[in-house]
């Protein structure tokens, strides 16, 4: 089930700029209507913002150690950033859900101009929901530019906003955070208690992303969450876990890589495991696949592309045409982990049109070996 609020129609090429490390970032667009037909009368991004020049930014280059809380804040010397959260949820009766929440940023010009509606930064927004019983994946989209008022994110106490939506410290520490995001049809409202503290990716926290590019990531792998969500007239009480992602960069995928396949998965033995791989055009690995292995005492292992294997044994075609993978097996060593989509519709019919939504990890006999997120981009109906 597809959700979409015409009042909340934000231009898809400025969305499209927001990502540029998922697509060419100065298409001409428009904005959707609920049948996903483009409306007419699309305006070039560069036009209205303003082309940003990778020379003005600072670039993830080298090895620089995090500093908490300051790095769960914005960091507007770099290009791009996001704040990705996704929560596998049950109810009382153990039906699955599953939510997501990220918070887009991206740079217009390295410099800002005085007063907040002269920001140099503009921001994106994506919420969903996935009531996998029902079959339902429901999602809403905002843009807006970074004035106060509107959206932008503070490191201590942590916030992050954008038009009515909220992710933020309960108190005056990081932890607690309450996610508060209501949208025409559905909602959530929930708490989350930080059960490990932040683990770096890639080389302590420097992901190499393809020749010369880069960015800085880290992961909250594991987040015990609990509070309510809201799919129609019907309002549950939730809990589960949840995991956070935070990265930023300059620089974006190269002209061979058209996308990545990405793979957050909480395993019931207690381990946490995050991979992806980075796809190319001709099809060959090109280097920088790589994820993390955390135990359950903490200790966290590096994966690089040598480590583990994705082979795709069942795809879906959407309404589109488009073909996604909805079931891998994943080789880890001597493991073999069989990763399926809850449900096979899950695709954000967003500016930026991907997979993202709740999956099931089982061994190859079928035994449930715990759950998790996927996320899949740059895939068409080739």
């Amino acid at each position: 089930m597809r959700s979409f609020s015409p009042g909340r129609c934000r231009s898809r090429g400025a969305a499209t700029l927001l990502a540029g490390a998922l697509a060419s970032p100065f298409a001409l667009s428009g904005c959707n209507d609920a049948d996903g037909s483009a409306r007419s009368g699309a305006l070039r991004v560069a036009t209205l913002l303003g082309e940003p020049s990778a020379a003005e930014f600072l670039v993830a280059d080298r090895v620089q150690p995090f500093e908490f809380p300051r790095d769960h804040g914005a960091h507007p010397r770099f290009r791009q950033e996001w704040w990705y959260l996704t929560a596998v949820l049950e109810d009382a009766a153990g039906a699955e859900y599953g939510a997501q929440f990220t918070l887009f940023r991206r740079a217009v010009s390295a410099d800002a101009g005085e007063g907040p509606w002269r920001s140099a930064q503009v921001y994106l927004g994506h919420f969903a929901l996935t009531d996998v019983e029902r079959e339902q994946h429901v999602e809403a989209e905002r843009f807006a530019r970074g004035h106060p008022r509107l959206a932008g994110v503070r490191a201590t106490p942590f916030a992050a906003w954008i038009d009515g939506w909220r992710l933020a410290s309960t108190g005056t520490t990081t932890w607690p955070m309450r996610l508060q995001a209501p949208a025409d049809t559905f909602g959530a409202d929930l708490v989350l208690n930080e059960a490990r503290p932040p683990v770096p990716q890639g080389d302590r926290g420097l992901s190499a992303k393809g020749p010369g590019a880069g960015s800085y990531y880290y992961s909250v792998p594991r987040i015990a969450v609990a509070g309510t969500i809201r799919i129609g007239d019907r309002e549950v009480e939730v809990s589960g876990l949840a995991w956070f992602d935070r990265e930023w960069s300059t620089s974006g995928l190269d002209a061979e890589q058209i996308g990545w396949d990405w793979f957050a998965l909480q395993l019931d033995d207690g381990r946490s495991l995050m991979l992806f791989q980075v796809r190319r055009r001709d099809g060959a690995r090109g280097g920088y696949d790589q994820g993390i292995l955390v135990s359950p005492d903490g200790t966290v292992r590096t994966l690089e592309g040598a480590d583990f294997a994705l082979s795709p044994e069942r795809v879906w075609r959407d309404r589109t045409g488009a073909q996604w993978p909805v079931r891998w097996r994943l080789t880890v060593g001597e493991e073999v982990f069989v990763v399926d989509a809850a449900i096979k519709d899950q695709v954000m019919d967003t500016s930026i049109r991907y997979w993202e939504g709740v999956v099931r990890v089982s061994d190859p006999a079928a035994r449930r070996l715990g759950r998790g997120y996927m996320e899949l981009t740059g895939y068409t109906d080739d």
